[in-house]
């Protein structure tokens, strides 16, 4: 069963980089989220690659590894990729499904679109992640 515009908004709403968002910056948010279905074995994050990719997985599971250690199992809900879509970093870790998964997913192009489209969406992105990012920072 495919999500509506309100169950997208849901999710979106519980990653911290969304969470500052009005109704109507969610609503912007879920406009360009499409959902897909991946076969179990897909390799949704590669260690080390530029991430370009906002993921959260809506169902089945996926293994988290860092080398070749199992660093952590990802459920419904779960999400990854969202600092990817505005730091251009290189992934930390590499995400694998390890049942058929359903995601949403958010890419880096469209994610940039909005941005230069919503004057909103990028000011509470941008105060979220200064938020996010300050624990991180030298004193």
């Amino acid at each position: 069963m495919r999500l509506g515009k309100d169950g997208k908004i849901v999710l979106i709403k519980k990653v911290p980089l969304f969470s500052k968002l009005s109704k109507k910056g969610l609503e912007e948010v879920a406009h360009i989220a499409d959902e897909l279905d991946l076969p179990k074995g897909k390799v949704m994050a590669e260690e080390g690659d530029r991430g370009r990719e906002f993921f959260v997985l809506l169902e089945g599971e996926a293994d988290v590894t860092k080398g070749d250690r199992s660093i952590n199992t990802m459920h419904e809900g779960d999400f990854f990729g969202e600092i990817a879509l505005v730091t251009k970093m290189p992934r930390t870790a590499t995400v694998t499904a390890t049942t058929d998964v359903r995601v949403l997913v958010i890419t880096e192009r469209d994610f940039g679109s909005l941005l230069k489209h919503s004057e909103e969406v990028g000011l509470s992105v941008a105060e979220a992640l200064a938020e996010r990012m300050a624990p991180q920072l030298p004193v």
